[in-house]
């Protein structure tokens, strides 16, 4: 029951947050908020050592069943969920956006969190998919009710987008699973391994093509990512760092459970597209980042750059490929975060960030804050020693050495994937430049940047030691997932 448990405390609490305790003042909610998260924190870590899972029926004339369980796959995911959960209420304590009461805010991150935690530890594919779709609501609220006050315009044109072009992946996504389901005779992940790939070649092919679309606007992947920047853009910092390194993994966590795995011959003749989008992703995304004025777009145009990666990786169809989004799902969600809230924090402080007008110096007026900025920045180009590193490299192998697709087609993917290496070096020296160089003449007004403290600074401190240790000890990811991710596929190149 402890794993039900993580699940149900933060989206209890959450609820009792919205609809009871909308009326509690600022210091309560945060502290309901805070014991809420930690307690999550605290039910997955004894979740995890006892090995604990959970299985019920649930809607017996379907054959539906309340599956619950973890493996080397999903834990590092859930790790990720419940130590983002507890940052973002943290940094709440001193960086909490109006346009709500502090209830209804702390409410929606813990019923996004718990949620995640539903979607990452789901057995079934119905109740993969119902957990899914309640992420999207405490997300469409940050976005919608706790975004940019100064631009209620395009505060709601990113709630819609979002709600359009989700809705879209999750119809997409929810008639695959129908189909799967329905020609195999369960919704079982465990037993779907089994009776997906026995699937006629056709059948696979169209269930693979379906959850590949739905899934690949959950991504995002290019073309289908226009969503993405709007919302951060518009999001607060703690929806931004929700979006990024949570809602994001449960699109490549879902390619991983469903078409990867349960119709592996479908997935095959689709990756080789799924390869090509992705490499286009990371190139474009790498081009507007050269010349995009603002900030946040620009940070989560990076995130598509990045994410391009891990579905190169998986569509590789190779075990380096997979354990290389395994743990670049993992780096990019510590730094995106650390790159939203530095980002964030910057923006309260100066109410926008944006290249095209000049900035005060860093290096003068906050140089620990510039040197947080600075290591997510060299993070983020992929340098060794740091965090995405790995993901990045392994998934240009991956492809490199895949079998997959026709002639040298993922081999030609491969080759301009690493094209996007340079193309991050770029951008990052042009945002350092902008913000650490600054410009050395511009006066310091009174909401010009000062020095970290409080609860920001524990934030980031958190995220920094992350993006370090996974960098320069990656076997504490690799060691969760390396069993689990060579058994699916052995399973899957064995068939």
């Amino acid at each position: 029951m402890t794993l039900l448990a993580a699940i149900a405390v933060p989206i209890v609490v959450g609820l009792w947050l919205v609809l009871a305790g909308r009326q509690l003042p600022r210091t309560s909610a945060w502290s309901v908020g805070m014991v809420a998260a930690l307690a999550t924190l605290g039910l997955l870590v004894a979740a995890l050592v006892t090995d604990s899972a959970f299985d019920r029926e649930w809607v017996g004339v379907l054959g539906l069943r309340l599956a619950l369980g973890v493996d080397g796959i999903s834990a590092p995911l859930l790790v990720l969920t419940a130590a983002i959960g507890v940052l973002v209420v943290l940094l709440a304590r001193s960086n909490l956006p109006t346009g709500g009461s502090p209830s209804l805010y702390l409410g929606a991150v813990l019923m996004a969190t718990g949620g995640a935690f539903a979607t990452f530890a789901a057995r079934d594919a119905i109740l993969f998919f119902v957990a899914f779709e309640l992420v999207l609501i405490p997300v469409w609220l940050l976005i919608h009710r706790f975004g940019d006050p100064h631009d209620a315009a395009a505060r709601k044109d990113a709630g819609l987008r979002f709600i359009l072009f989700t809705v879209s992946g999750s119809v997409l996504m929810l008639i695959g699973i129908l189909v799967l389901v329905g020609s195999a005779g369960t919704s079982h992940f465990d037993v779907l391994v089994d009776a997906g790939a026995a699937l006629p070649l056709g059948t696979q092919t169209l269930v693979a093509a379906l959850l590949v679309t739905g899934l690949a606007v959950k991504v995002p992947v290019f073309p289908l990512h226009t969503w993405l920047p709007a919302a951060h853009a518009t999001a607060p910092t703690g929806g931004s760092v929700i979006l990024a390194a949570i809602l994001l993994k449960m699109g490549t966590y879902g390619l991983v459970r469903l078409p990867i795995a349960s119709v592996p011959d479908g997935f095959a003749r689709v990756a080789p597209t799924l390869a090509v989008l992705g490499t286009i992703g990371i190139i474009w995304a790498g081009l507007v980042c050269l010349v995009e004025n603002d900030a946040k777009r620009l940070i989560a145009y990076s995130s598509i750059a990045h994410m391009g990666f891990v579905v190169l990786g998986l569509a590789s169809g190779t075990v380096v490929g997979l354990q290389a989004a395994l743990i670049g799902n993992i780096a990019h969600g510590v730094i995106s975060a650390l790159l939203f809230v530095v980002i964030g924090g910057l923006k309260d402080r100066w109410g926008a960030v944006r290249f095209d007008a000049p900035l005060p110096a860093l290096r003068e007026h906050a140089p620990r804050l510039g040197f947080v900025l600075i290591l997510g920045l060299a993070a983020g180009l992929g340098l060794p020693g740091l965090a995405a590193f790995w993901g990045e490299l392994f998934a240009v192998y991956g492809a490199w050495t895949s079998g997959l697709g026709p002639g040298l087609l993922l081999r030609v993917c491969a080759a301009v994937a690493a094209l996007g290496a340079v193309l991050a070096a770029a951008y990052a020296l042009r945002v350092g430049r902008l913000l650490w160089v600054g410009e050395a003449q511009t006066p310091v007004e009174p909401t010009a940047p000062t020095e970290t403290s409080g609860a920001e600074r524990l934030v980031l401190a958190a995220l920094v030691v992350a993006t370090v240790t996974i960098g320069l000890v990656p076997h504490v990811v690799w060691s969760v997932t390396s069993a689990d991710a060579s058994a699916l596929l052995a399973g899957v190149l064995g068939r």
